[in-house]
C-alpha cells in the first residue's frame, strides 16, 4: 500500500480527530439538556429515557432483546424497569409461544412522555439537517455508523434504508 500524503483531507488530522471527539461531548450534553430537565420532574434520569425510548421505538421488545440494545447488566436494566412498570409508564407482559419471556409495551402514559421527551430531540435533528443539507446528512450518518462498534447496530440501520 502506498503511502497517504500528508495532506490528504481523508486522512484526518489529530487536531480534527480531538475537535470531533470534543463536538461530540458538546453535542450529546446540548442532545440531552431538554430531556433531562423533563426526566428530573419525575424523579428519573438518563438510564429511564433510554428504556422509555426503545420500548416506545421497539413495542413488544423482550427484556433480552432491550438488554442487547442497551448493553446494559440485567441488574441495572432490573432496577430502572421496575421504577417504570410501578409507576405505570411500562407494560410487562409474557410471551406467547414462550411464557417465560417478558414483552414490554409503553402504557398511555410512557407513550405521552416518550412523545414529550422525543419532540425536542427531534425538533434539534429537524432543525440540524436542514442547516446541513442532504449530503452532509448522508455523510453524518456514515460518520454515525462507522463509529458504532457492533455490525449487528450498523444491520440495524442498513436494513431501514435499503
Amino acid at each position: 500500500m502506498p503511502p497517504v500524503a500528508r495532506n490528504d483531507p481523508a486522512v484526518p488530522r489529530d487536531e480534527e480527530l480531538r475537535q470531533g471527539i470534543e463536538m461530540m461531548f458538546f453535542a450529546y450534553r446540548d442532545f440531552t439538556a431538554e430531556p433531562d430537565a423533563i426526566l428530573t420532574d419525575y424523579g428519573f434520569g438518563r438510564a429511564h429515557h433510554r428504556v422509555i425510548y426503545f420500548v416506545g421505538r421497539y413495542p413488544d421488545c423482550s427484556v433480552s432483546a432491550l438488554l442487547g440494545i442497551l448493553q446494559i447488566t440485567k441488574q441495572s436494566l432490573n432496577r430502572v424497569l421496575g421504577q417504570l412498570v410501578r409507576e405505570g409508564f411500562i407494560h410487562q407482559s409474557r410471551g406467547q409461544r414462550d411464557r417465560r419471556q417478558r414483552l414490554l409495551q409503553l402504557t398511555r402514559k410512557g407513550r405521552e412522555l416518550e412523545a414529550t421527551l422525543t419532540a425536542t430531540q427531534r425538533a434539534r435533528f429537524a432543525r440540524a439537517y436542514r442547516a446541513a443539507g442532504a449530503e452532509a446528512v448522508a455523510g453524518f450518518r456514515q460518520v454515525i455508523l462507522g463509529l458504532m462498534s457492533s455490525d449487528v447496530d450498523r444491520e440495524r440501520f442498513e436494513r431501514t434504508t435499503a
